[in-house]
């Protein structure tokens, strides 16, 4: 009778447990069908999947092509194919570009390793695309070889020009002092009184436009290192040179030049104006100028436009647009994005005193991607050449048509808009019910787990109840942190949709071109979820080092000071990973406000993730998945040890339980799976390129490890027999008082209180074979092995 009342208790103990599972994996293929249906259902994007070809990026309504495409996809080829000439191979050429050749100067010249000859890619009067002349560069000069010849310019311009074409072709390869060097050889080919030859001022140009394809970084470097005023003395010689091409212009990918002669019947003002592209870079086609206009005529494809009003004056003027920022290397304004930020130059030529009466007007329509930041404000500024940074003496905003940016100064010079954004960041939901379901179950358990440990904690080893009470406090506070704290609390800030024009009064530079919300406590909150997750998973893996000492090497006794060490390992090492990860991204921070978001995520209070796939420097990578991948990786190998050697093995002496090892076994397995942290393998599954797949995995994930609290409670404190009887007892005293309060004649419920109580107490625990946390036993299991 007793081994059919254990049988029918065990029977029930599986039906009961098989629903439980039943019930919550519906649970959770049902949210997740819901989810799935949810997602389907959303209106389907107004732009096609892959609607820009060839590296082509959607932005703002439109196609922002490569270089090397246009067209309203980016389908139209803009380049010339690979091509041979005068015994030199070249690769593919963008339009109005120069390619290097393949062959490169030996190893025992001065430029070992660059390219030999450049070659040009341009359009015929037909509108054919074709390589046109080879440009052959001399092995034996460098660039600041060609620094020292500077004299000799009025006498050797158009080789020292082409050289220094030939030598910036491939910017990526120039340094600080090949860029000091160039900018210093080019700004005396444009200065007058060197006399060099219209030909090389205009390959000047497109040195000029070649040195700005080089690194932010590098610029600053030369920046910090220009002791020579190259930079200055450059935008000055450039801005006089914009007066001598009588209404031509010459326009380079990163810069246009542009002049406009004048005569008595000219108007009082022109108008200068750069239209949008199908790419990033300026061609000829997209400036235009009105000498009759007097008022800014922008349309939705007017990407910048000036209006020189000159009063009296009828001298000629010049224009000049760089691309990009890198010549003005700003102390006060700091530029951490790609942004576009053209700068416009506008000079009449004539002296300081006829230039009083001199004032231009601006719109500028910033290129941005307005599905991911929100104009903040901006500032109309101007280089000031005595300060070497901008300034905002004589110009102030304007307000203009929708969509534009407006200025207007008193003087003439170089301008610049210079812009803040805010990032719209997408902050996800909160927890839905089901997770915190399973959070919550997992806090109870592991607060039960910890007292029950701590009080019952004579009948094991101390290092078998200091490991498991050191992993549920690491995993139940990691638990509360995660369900209270997660959440940044900026997503409840008002954001409006640009502050802009909030007070058009105020013309104030702003310090960086990105504004962040600073959060501290969410970067702490991130720094604890950091710290304890490392903290669970370390104490995962001492715990399996611990069940490997005491299952597999039962005939050697445990490392002295065996608690201590574990200790100092278990609080000690993720400590150390954290304060370092946080004291290297503070360290190369530099001088950025918000340093938290190289460390922490916005969206959440989490560690950030790869930027632009750049995971060689992503702390989750380096201070999270690396450590946790180690740790796991030893465990699946201890966990696979321990259960061939010890669980699963065929044991001669237990003949008289085989009916039931197999369930024993079972749950010994699970017992260890779970200490071990072994279902976090499913976080790797998530990291599979396919939706549908990562979606399953991303669920089953959730499943086991929202629950993992709960699990080690179930495995570890309900199942084994002090916590049964102790449970037994409750409900026979609850049974006992139910009785005075409410006595009933019928035996129906005596009876089924009895088996109730009978069921707790023949529920059998775990084998002496199986009890991992029972030492004494272990020593038996030895022996008999």
């Amino acid at each position: 009778m007793r081994s059919c009342r254990s049988f029918d208790v065990r029977v029930l103990v599986t039906i009961v447990c098989g629903l439980l599972t039943g019930i919550v994996l519906g649970l959770g293929i049902w949210r997740m069908v819901v989810r799935i249906n949810r997602g389907s259902s959303v209106s389907v994007s107004s732009t096609p999947v892959q609607f820009c070809r060839n590296g082509g990026t959607w932005q703002n309504g439109r196609c922002i092509c490569t270089e090397e495409w246009r067209g309203l996809r980016c389908t139209i080829a803009n380049f010339c194919e690979n091509s041979t000439f005068m015994g030199f191979t070249f690769g593919r050429i963008p339009v109005g570009r120069y390619g290097p050749s393949l062959q490169t100067c030996g190893p025992n010249t001065v430029n070992a390793g660059q390219p030999q000859a450049t070659r040009l890619c341009g359009v015929s009067e037909y509108g054919v695309i074709e390589a046109l002349n080879v440009t052959i560069g001399n092995c034996d000069k460098n660039l600041e070889i060609l620094e020292k010849q500077i004299n000799d310019i009025s006498n050797n311009s158009q080789n020292i020009s082409t050289d220094a074409q030939v030598l910036t072709t491939d910017a990526s390869k120039l340094t600080a002092e090949n860029i000091t060097s160039a900018t210093t050889v080019v700004g005396q080919i444009f200065n007058k009184t060197r006399n060099a030859n219209s030909e090389a001022k205009k390959v000047a140009v497109t040195t000029v436009s070649q040195i700005l394809d080089a690194s932010e970084d590098v610029f600053q470097k030369a920046a910090e290192n220009d002791n020579s005023n190259s930079f200055s003395n450059l935008i000055e010689q450039m801005e006089n040179y914009s007066f001598s091409l009588g209404d031509e212009a010459v326009v380079e990918p990163n810069v246009a030049i542009q002049s406009v002669s004048r005569n008595s019947d000219s108007g009082p003002s022109v108008l200068f104006s750069v239209q949008k592209g199908s790419s990033d870079s300026l061609v000829s086609s997209e400036t235009s100028i009105n000498k009759t206009a007097d008022e800014l005529k922008p349309d939705g494809q007017t990407e910048l436009q000036i209006l020189l009003n000159t009063g009296g004056n009828k001298n000629s003027c010049g224009f000049v647009v760089y691309q990009n920022h890198k010549l003005f290397q700003s102390k006060t304004f700091t530029a951490t994005s790609d942004f576009s930020q053209k700068i416009i130059s506008s000079k009449v030529n004539a002296s300081e005193q006829e230039q009083n009466n001199v004032s231009v007007k601006m719109v500028f329509n910033p290129t941005y991607d307005k599905r991911e930041f929100q104009l903040y404000s901006y500032a109309c500024v101007y280089w000031n050449i005595l300060k070497k940074d901008w300034d905002t003496a004589g110009c102030q905003k304007s307000m203009n048509t929708s969509g534009f940016l407006g200025c207007q100064c008193n003087h003439t010079t170089n301008f610049a808009v210079l812009m803040s954004f805010k990032k719209d960041y997408k902050y996800p939901k909160s927890l839905d019910v089901l997770s915190n379901i399973g959070c919550a179950l997992s806090i109870a358990g592991l607060a039960i787990t910890i007292l029950f440990q701590i009080l019952t904690r004579k009948i094991r080893k101390t290092s078998v109840t200091w490991v498991l009470v050191s992993l549920c406090i690491s995993m139940l506070i990691f638990n509360l942190l995660f369900v209270f704290g997660i959440e940044n609390s900026n997503k409840n800030l008002k954001t409006s949709d640009s502050n802009s024009d909030a007070n058009p009064n105020e013309n104030k530079i702003p310090e960086t071109d990105t504004i962040e919300t600073p959060n501290p406590s969410c970067t702490a909150i991130a720094a604890l979820l950091h710290y304890f997750l490392l903290g669970t998973f370390t104490w995962n893996g001492l715990s399996a080092t611990q069940l490997y000492f005491l299952l597999i090497r039962t005939m050697k006794p445990l490392p002295r000071h065996f608690i201590v060490i574990i200790s100092l390992v278990g609080w000690g090492v993720p400590a150390i990973i954290v304060g370092v990860t946080i004291g290297i991204i503070y360290a190369l921070s530099g001088n950025k406000s918000y340093w938290e978001l190289d460390y922490r995520q916005e969206e959440i209070c989490w560690l950030a993730v790869p930027k632009n796939n750049d995971f060689a420097r992503s702390p989750l990578l380096w201070s999270f998945i690396m450590p946790v991948t180690i740790i796991l990786i030893t465990n699946i190998a201890i966990f696979v040890i321990i259960t061939v050697k010890v669980l699963w093995k065929n044991n001669q002496n237990l003949t008289s339980t085989k009916k039931v090892s197999s369930l024993k076994k079972v749950l010994s397995t699970l017992s260890i799976a779970v200490v071990f942290g072994v279902t976090w393998i499913f976080a790797y599954a998530m990291l599979i390129n396919n939706d549908d797949i990562r979606i399953v995995f991303s669920y089953i994930f959730c499943l086991f490890n929202t629950t993992q609290g709960l699990q080690i409670f179930i495995l570890y404190t309900v199942r084994t027999k002090v916590f049964q009887n102790e449970a037994s007892k409750i409900l026979k005293s609850l049974s006992s008082s139910f009785d005075r309060a409410k006595p009933m004649p019928s035996m129906t419920p005596l009876k089924l209180r009895m088996r109730m109580y009978n069921m707790l107490r023949s529920i059998p625990s775990l084998n002496e074979r199986f009890r991992l946390l029972e030492p004494s036993v272990l020593t038996e299991e030895t022996s008999l092995s």
